[in-house]
Parts: C-alpha cells; structure tokens; sequence
C-alpha cells in the first residue's frame, strides 16, 4: 500500500514562550486535494501552529516539510514563495483600493513604466470569473460583502502561493448563504489539488467541509483522523480532554435548598445572539458550558452591559434595573472578571493596591474618595483573604504572575460587596496552586450566599462547584442540567446536540 506524500508537513514541533510550552511535539501533515480541519479550544496551540507553519513563527524544535523536503521559513512572505497562503477571518487587504488592485497588489503588470490598469482588470475578471464572481473589479473592496471580500483574498492567496491554504475562520462573520458561497470556492480549489487547512469553531461545518480533522489540546496532538469516522460526541469528547468517567456532581450541591433570587434576566440578547431568560439564586453558582464561540463570553458581557441589548429587562432583588454599560453594572452590585485579563482586566502599569481599589472607588464616585490608609488597610485585607503574593502593594501589577494577576481582578470585585459575580475562565493558564485557590474562592463564595455566573471550559471543574449547568450551542442556550443530570456525559451529548436537554428558563 502505497503512503501519500503530504505537501506540508510538521514533524515534532516545539514552540515554547518564557516558560509556557505553546507546542510540545506536535505532527500534522496536509495532503493534496483534502480540506483538513484543524481544532481545539482556546489555548490548545492551533495559532501557534499555524503561524509555525505560514512561516509567521519560527519553531524551537521539530522540522517543516514542503513535498517532503525540508524548509526553514523566515517570515508569511517567504512562506508564500513556497505556496503557502494565508486567509484570515479579518480580511488582511486594502479595504480603500480597486478589488484588481488588491488582487495584483506588489505585482501589477505594467506599460511603459506605468501600471496598465486596462490589463489588470481585464485579467481580475478573468482570474474572479473562475471563482464564480461577476462583480465591478475596478470599484473598491469596501463595497462589497465580507463574504466577496473572503473569495478576492483566496483568489489573491492561490494566485501567490498555489500549494497550500489556510483559512484561519473564514466563516466567522458570514451568513449561511455566504458560507455555501465560500465552500463551492473551497471545493474547487480542493478538486484542483490544493491542501486546505480549515480552523473554525464551528463543527457542523468541519463535518460538511473537511476529510480529516486534527484535535490540539494543550499544546499538544490528540488526534488526526478521518471525519466518516468521527461523530460530533466523538471530537467533542476530544476537544475537551474527557472522556467522562471523572467523578459526578456532588450530591451536596444537587440537593441544595435555593436561596431567594438575587438576579433575573429576562429576554436578554442581540443581533447574532439568542434572547436568554436566566435567574441566579443566592448561594448559588450557575456554571457556563459550551465549545470555543458558542456564545459564553457573549452573555457575560450581556449581562455587565459591555455590550448592549436589543431589548429584555433585568431585576435585581425583585426590582427593575437598566444595565447598558458597565458603570451601571457596577451601581447594581455586578462584577466581572473577563476572559482576558492582561487585555480587559488588569490596569498593568497601576499598583495591586490600585487595581484591588478601582471598582470601590468608582461605585463611591471620586467626590467620595478613598484615602490611602484605608486603600492600604483594603488592598491588604483582601490579598490576605486571596494569598496575593506580591512583594510590595504598591508594585505595578502587570509584575505578578498570571495567577496572582487574577486574584487581584477577583479582589477588585469583592471589595465592591457584589449582589452577582460574573466569572470568565477564571482558571485558564495560571499555575495549579493559583488554580486551587481560585476553586475555593468559587465555593467559599456560594456558601456565604453570592450569587456567581461561572464560565469554564474545564468540564470536571465545572462540575465541581456548579449548583446549575447551562450549555451553550451556536450563540443560544440549548440545555440547563440541575440535580442529577449535572454529569460530563450529558454536558458534552448536549453541547454536540447529541441529546435533548430542559430549555432555558427563568427560574424564580
């Protein structure tokens, strides 16, 4: 039996950043003719590998094969000179210049020293009439649909590179009829023999699109196989590191009594996100489910007024309060600590002390400011409470670890005495003990009464602490599992939609 050559190939590949190992030998070969679709959640290396294998990064172990022969990439441009080509889910052209521009863009032919406009839009509605387009070549990109825009930049990428594409979540900010579009191209360039990487979150489309599937998990290879294999439950399963047969539900929490409600939302949602009922009682921790874009992040910041809702009314306490931005959150007991704290949480040139006092400070409003004994009897009462190490309160706290750094985010919001908490990924990529003390917070929390919204995209910790399960699928909630139903099987058959699950449901 004979053995297809890959056309791109990584053999035991190794990136490591300080002292995070992103890629830990990690293979992946792409064939001519196969869409190969390459998955895992945040933090699972696909960027990582990606970047490796479009040149954007450059390996610290392990070896890149082009046709079976070995290549050392400087840079993306020097990786298209081996025909790789990237597309990215952000259209990387020239929104502002003519589509046969950015289509010829760096290799215009030209006419007595002068760009010759007539041949370059003759020939870019030559090159898009391939693609199925009929559009006005000499109108600017920013005129048409994101979707027209995705086909122009694959047009441009085959034309530079010709071997390989990867389409880094093409799909994104498409609609159903954009993304049929842009699978016949892809399709095409498949039957031609082009090698496809596809990186997406959604997996209905993995299963329409692709022939085999690579799952990363944790900067490492979990598995590469066939997609007529598989079926959803199956990579799932995979994605998420379990294979369910890790401790249940605690029956302590399952038979819980419910406190009173503290927060109630009702029909809550936007463009592009299902409307969501949802009450949170007191002493209970509502936990959050769901793959890479099903919509998590989404409802947090729904819920803190981040993003605006097109209608719906929220209640805290039994009485009606607006929440269209985050200081309103804030005057209504809200806390939220995001998924990305370097970027959203942490004020990294601020003191600790500072960060831990900024949400207090703010609900007091500045005419009622805090004096700095009582910043510094707060800011140390609450490391203590969270074992914040830092060797000085007043150190900048882009200085402490990831771990440390999240602590403080949680302080910020305790110090306010929240009514709700609202937690994103409280636990990603900070150190074990760091990890275990934030798991005890959650349930030091719940039994003194607050109310927490947790998202996680570890299954067992969620499990864990939570007194309620929501499992989110396509930007809605599709499941809520309390009691015994709480188990990894049933969160990951509903986030497959393997298996029906109670509708979400004001619960009063």
């Amino acid at each position: 039996m004979t053995v297809e050559q890959p056309v791109l190939e990584a053999r035991g590949i190794v990136k490591v950043f300080g002292q995070h190992r992103a890629l830990d030998k990690v293979d992946f070969a792409a064939n001519a003719g196969e869409v190969h679709a390459l998955l895992g959640e945040n933090g699972a290396g696909k960027s990582t590998l990606i970047k490796i294998l479009t040149g954007a990064y450059q390996p610290d172990g392990g070896d890149l094969l082009l046709d079976g022969q070995p290549i050392h990439l400087r840079d993306p441009l020097h990786g298209q000179t081996y025909g790789i080509g990237t597309v990215y889910q952000e259209v990387n052209l020239l929104p502002n210049r003519s589509v046969s521009e950015n289509l010829f863009l760096g290799r215009q032919p030209s006419r007595f020293g002068l760009v010759d406009r007539k041949r370059i839009d003759a020939q870019a509605r030559d090159l898009l009439t391939r693609y199925g387009l009929d559009i006005d070549v000499r109108a600017d990109l920013s005129e048409y649909s994101v979707a027209v825009q995705q086909i122009v930049a694959i047009a441009r990428a085959v034309e530079l590179s010709g071997k390989v594409l990867v389409l880094d979540e093409p799909t994104a900010s498409l609609d159903r009829n954009e993304v049929q579009r842009l699978f016949d191209v892809v399709r095409g360039l498949k039957s031609k023999g082009l090698a496809i990487i596809f990186i997406t979150h959604f997996l209905d489309q993995v299963f329409e699109l692709a022939d085999r599937v690579t799952i990363l998990r944790n900067g490492k290879k979990v598995a590469t196989q066939a997609l007529d294999t598989l079926n959803t439950t199956d990579v799932v399963r995979m994605m998420l590191g379990k294979d369910v047969a890790f401790e249940h539900h605690p029956s302590a929490l399952s038979g819980a009594t419910k406190g009173a409600v503290r927060v109630e939302f009702q029909q809550i949602g936007r463009k592009g996100m299902a409307p969501f009922d949802l009450a949170v009682h007191e002493g209970e921790v509502v936990g959050v489910a769901g793959l890479l874009g099903s919509g998590r992040t989404e409802v947090a910041r729904l819920m803190f007024g981040v993003d605006t809702s097109d209608g719906g009314q929220v209640r805290v306490d039994g009485q009606p309060v607006t929440i269209r931005n985050p200081a309103q959150a804030v005057a209504a007991g809200f806390g939220f600590c995001p998924e990305d704290r370097k970027i959203d949480g942490i004020f990294g040139d601020l003191s600790v002390r500072e960060n831990i006092i900024i949400a207090l400070q703010a609900k007091l409003g500045w005419f009622r400011a805090l004096n700095r004994d009582d910043q510094i009897e707060l800011a140390g009462r609450y490391a203590e409470a969270l074992d914040i190490r830092a060797a000085d309160h007043d150190m900048p706290v882009k200085l402490l670890s990831g771990g440390n750094q999240q602590k403080v985010i949680l302080a910020r919001w305790l110090a306010i005495d929240p009514t709700f908490l609202i937690l994103d990924e409280p636990t990603r990529g900070i150190d074990v003990g760091a990890h275990a003390e934030i798991v005890r917070t959650i349930n030091r929390l719940r039994e003194e009464g607050l109310a927490l919204f947790v998202i996680s995209s570890e299954l067992d910790e969620v499990v864990a602490y939570s007194n309620r399960i929501v499992v989110m699928r396509d930007r809605e909630m599709v499941a809520e599992l309390d009691g015994d139903t709480i188990a990894p099987d049933a969160i990951v058959r509903a986030i497959a939609g393997t298996a029906p699950g109670k509708p979400q449901e004001a619960r009063p």
